[in-house]
């Protein structure tokens, strides 16, 4: 167990209280890097006097109006601190950043002490944390096991107890991966939440800052801090940090079809992640196998054509002028791109716009998934004898994620029966970061794990508030508003979620109306016998997502009760019957999408 204090930030801060000063957390720090004593974890140290000083204007403790008040973190190196010089691993490419990285700056401004800079797989090129021409880091738990990358410094310190939490990044996994494989939290938040100015690019669309932390409270209230727009970043969007700590009693989860599930042979990852299920399971949610394939067809695109392009176009001029600078692999990867042409990339797009196409409905007929971290553990002599192979199968569960536009947390499970860490990754769409955090929280609470390799228990924290959503409103879409028609945007964009698709009683007829734009059917009831089953689609919004769905409904549509061939009932839309005199009637086509798929 680690001497001193515990770092989380509840725990560190209650030592605060009870008379431990910033310098004396500042000798803990280094103390620790010595008793590590991992060579590969720091490219760079801060100047113990300038932390010193750091921490003396922070003025006496106040996590009220400072809520990081002397709090220590780790910055991977390539992410701008200033006064630290930036490598991204390439001792070549290192310059002297004058101004912080927005996200660091945001941190420094709530009280937090920035320790050191820490090593990475070259210009975050790889899932496994040894393309470094320094000394690698360590696996914390196990030191035959790669660290995981490309964070794998950051995974690493905070893991070691060194600092309260890390920054790192993440464009297939790099946030994800090295926490799993570390026994510890590691917060992806949604593309754009946490400004990447400061930061050198991999794939500059995809690219976000992550958070590694020992708790997941801990990565929330980073998150929540870090997550501010800014005008500088082109890629920022604004997503409030909000709803951690209150779900619905039973959440719809989905996992990989068994057939899909892939662990290359890791028996015990598959063992340790079918307890996660049994776990989720008992907590009393709904879990709801999902086909994969087309999840890993994204993850393929990922290191072809556009996206390999878009690493090159980050560095051309260094790479064109100092290719010799670059580790072998990451040369390897980067030299590719160089054969590649425009029409590559556009036809990366074109795939990735297919299968966004397909893989919608499947995203919002759940609330969120949950996926192993990583399919299996490797040793670092399996990595050196297939460092290509390993590194690709280590990203299975991560690779899709950012082109999806999904957010994530990784959070530990247990041990395994051989000693080595557990952990599920939770995804859920754009913006729903609370979701997924609130859920890794009760997952991190039903396991009696200590805290990295620290040997530190983990905090008692408050369960999440399951609140109960009786209120939530049932909507039956007809036309334009169903999956992948023009108007379903607006039920995605309320947070809606497909419940199924069904069809309403035979008591109903269908018209293609004139005039709209988009084009929209309208539905109207009849005597029972008189009409047809009609193909729809139910979903289900909030009480106040609702209110603002039906104030935008335009005539002659409206919202009404629709009976279903099941024999219940839920509000949807109806169309006025002045509205059908000049209109087309095709109810015998049974639904509009066979309406549009015949007449288009």
């Amino acid at each position: 167990m680690r001497t001193g204090p515990a770092f989380d930030i509840a725990s560190l801060h209650a030592a605060y209280q009870n008379g431990l000063t910033a310098a004396g957390m500042i000798d803990a720090v280094f103390a620790r890097i010595a008793e590590v004593n991992d060579p590969g974890i720091f490219i760079h140290l801060a100047d113990i006097r300038d932390l010193l000083a750091e921490a003396e204007a922070l003025g006496a403790f106040d996590p009220a109006t400072k809520p990081l008040w002397g709090i220590p973190f780790a910055v991977k190196d390539n992410i701008d601190v200033a006064g630290m010089p930036t490598t991204a691993a390439c001792p070549d490419y290192s310059y002297m950043p004058k101004a912080d990285a927005t996200v660091v700056r945001l941190l420094k401004e709530a009280g937090a002490l920035v320790i050191g800079k820490t090593n990475l797989d070259q210009f975050a090129t790889g899932l496994v944390g040894v393309r470094s021409p320094y000394p690698i880091p360590r696996n914390a738990i196990d030191p035959d096991l790669v660290p995981g990358g490309s964070s794998s410094g950051s995974a690493v310190a905070t893991a070691q107890g060194i600092v309260s939490f890390a920054l790192g990044t993440d464009t297939a996994g790099s946030g994800r991966i090295p926490a799993g494989l570390n026994n510890i939290v590691g917060l992806k938040p949604s593309l754009g939440a946490i400004s990447t100015t400061g930061v050198i690019p991999a794939c500059r669309t995809l690219d976000c800052v992550s958070v590694f932390a020992l708790t997941v409270d801990d990565a929330w209230k980073i998150f929540s801090i870090a997550s501010q727009p800014d005008p500088s970043d082109e890629y920022s969007r604004t997503i409030p940090a909000a709803g951690f700590g209150t779900t619905v009693p039973m959440l719809t989860i989905g996992v990989p079809a068994k057939g899909d599930l892939r662990f290359f042979g890791d028996d015990a990852m598959q063992a340790s992640y079918e307890a996660a299920l049994a776990m989720l399971s008992g907590l009393g949610h709904r879990l709801v196998e999902i086909p994969f394939g087309d999840f890993y067809k994204v993850a393929d695109l990922l290191y072809e054509g556009a996206w390999v392009a878009e690493r090159y176009a980050a560095v051309k001029e260094f790479f064109d002028n100092k290719e010799a600078s670059f580790h072998p692999v990451t040369r390897k990867i980067y030299g590719a791109a160089k054969t590649l042409s425009a029409a590559d990339a556009f036809n990366g797009f074109y795939a990735l716009q297919a299968l966004k196409r397909k893989l919608t409905p499947v995203i919002a007929s759940v609330d969120l998934f949950c996926v192993p971290t990583a399919p299996r553990h490797y040793t670092r002599a399996e990595l050196e004898a297939e460092p290509i192979r390993e590194n690709s199968r280590l990203g299975t569960y991560t690779n899709f994620v950012n082109l999806l536009d999904l957010c994530g947390i990784a959070v530990p499970t247990g041990l395994r029966k051989d000693g080595r860490p557990a952990s599920v990754t939770l995804l859920s769409s754009f913006g729903k970061d609370g979701v997924t955090a609130s859920l890794a929280r009760d997952i991190h609470a039903e396991n009696a794990l200590t805290l990295g390799a620290t040997g530190w228990p983990r905090p008692l924290v408050k369960k999440t508030d399951h609140a109960q959503r009786s209120d939530l409103i049932s909507v039956v879409v007809v036309g334009a508003h169903l999956t992948e028609m023009p108007l379903n945007g607006q039920l995605l964009d309320l947070n809606g979620r497909l419940l199924r698709e069904t069809q309403t009683s035979d008591c109903y007829r269908l018209y293609a109306l004139r005039g709209q734009n988009p084009p929209k059917p309208g539905l109207i009831r009849v005597a029972a016998g008189f009409g047809s089953p009609i193909e729809v689609e139910v979903w289900q919004l909030a009480p106040e997502a609702f209110g603002r769905f039906a104030a935008g409904i335009p005539a002659p549509l409206s919202i009404g009760t629709i009976m279903l061939a099941d024999g219940t009932s839920a509000k949807g839309f109806l169309v006025e019957s002045t509205a059908l005199s000049d209109a087309i009637e095709i109810t015998h086509y049974g639904g509009w999408r066979k309406f549009i798929a015949a007449t288009t």
